[in-house]
C-alpha cells in the first residue's frame, strides 16, 4: 500500500504498506506485479500450506489482460484462471473459488486481486503526467493487493451462498463517476440475494459494497428503499472506509 493507506483509517489492518508508488520497479505496472506476487507468497506462508497442495488461483487486476496478475504469479506453476470484474475481481475470485472447491475439483484454492492508482488512471482515464483536473464525483484506486486461500478444511469463517451480479446499464457514460454507473447492478444484486435466501437487511451484521464511493453509496442507499429496503444502519462500502476523504483529499472515495 502506498502512502494514502498508511494514513488512512484502516491502516493499522495491512500486512505492508508501501513508501512509494513504483517499490523500487522501473513502472507502476511492474510494481503492480510485485504487489501481488509478494502478496500472494505472503499468504501462502501465513497458511501453513505447501504451494504444491494449492490446485487452482483465480486473480485479476484492473490492467489488459489482467497483465499484472499473469506476471506476478507466472512462477507459482499453479494452474491460473485471469478473472476481470473491477471492484468485484476479489469477491468475483473467492465465488469461483468456493464453488470448484465445494464441488470437490479442488482442496485449496488461492483468491487474489491487485490495483494500482497509477496505473489504474492511464487506463481508464488519463495519464496523470498530464495533469488533468479530477471532479469531486471521482474516485481514487487503491494501490495494493489481498489474497486468500479457500479450503475444504478449516475452522473459518465460511462461504455459505452466493449471489453472482448481472450487467445492468443505466447510461451512465461519466468514467469519472463510477458510483453512479455501478449503485443499479449493487442494486439489483442485493434483491436477488434477498429473493434467493428470504431475508431482510436486517439478518445481517454488515453489508459491503465493493468501491461505489461516497456519491454511490449515498445513491445505493436511496435505491434500495424505493425497493422497499433499508440498509442505512448495517450497509457499507469499501471505497468510503478506506480513505478519509476530507484529510486525504480522495473526493469520492476509492
Amino acid at each position: 500500500m502506498v502512502q494514502k493507506k498508511q494514513t488512512g483509517p484502516l491502516a493499522s489492518y495491512f500486512d505492508n504498506c508501501l513508501e512509494d508508488e513504483f517499490w523500487g520497479e522501473s513502472s507502476w505496472e511492474k510494481a503492480e506485479s510485485k504487489i501481488i506476487k509478494e502478496t500472494v507468497n505472503m499468504v501462502i506462508s501465513k497458511s501453513g500450506l505447501a504451494s504444491d497442495s494449492i490446485d487452482y488461483c483465480f486473480a485479476g487486476d484492473l490492467l489488459n489482460q489482467c497483465i499484472s496478475s499473469s506476471f506476478g504469479l507466472r512462477e507459482l506453476n499453479i494452474p491460473f484462471f485471469g478473472i476481470f470484474g473491477a471492484c468485484s475481481t476479489f469477491v468475483e475470485a473467492l465465488m469461483l473459488g468456493s464453488i470448484f472447491t465445494e464441488s470437490g475439483a479442488a482442496n485449496n484454492t488461492l483468491c487474489a486481486a491487485s490495483s494500482h492508482f497509477c496505473s489504474a488512471e492511464k487506463q481508464f482515464r488519463f495519464p496523470l503526467e498530464l495533469g488533468n483536473q479530477r471532479p469531486p464525483s471521482s474516485q481514487w484506486t487503491v494501490t495494493g493487493s489481498g489474497a486468500a486461500i479457500v479450503s475444504k478444511n478449516g475452522a473459518g469463517p465460511f462461504i455459505t451462498c452466493i449471489t453472482p451480479g448481472k450487467i445492468v446499464d443505466m447510461g451512465i457514460k461519466d468514467a469519472n463517476n463510477m458510483g453512479a454507473a455501478m449503485a443499479p447492478a449493487a442494486l439489483d444484486t442485493l434483491l436477488t440475494h434477498f429473493k434467493d435466501t428470504g431475508r431482510n437487511p436486517s439478518y445481517y451484521d454488515a453489508i459491503f459494497t465493493g468501491d461505489l464511493g461516497h456519491i454511490g453509496k449515498e445513491i445505493l442507499i436511496e435505491l434500495a428503499e424505493t425497493k422497499g429496503y433499508n440498509i442505512k444502519s448495517n450497509y457499507n462500502d469499501c471505497g468510503v472506509l478506506i480513505f478519509d476523504k476530507e484529510k486525504q483529499d480522495t473526493h469520492s472515495g476509492r
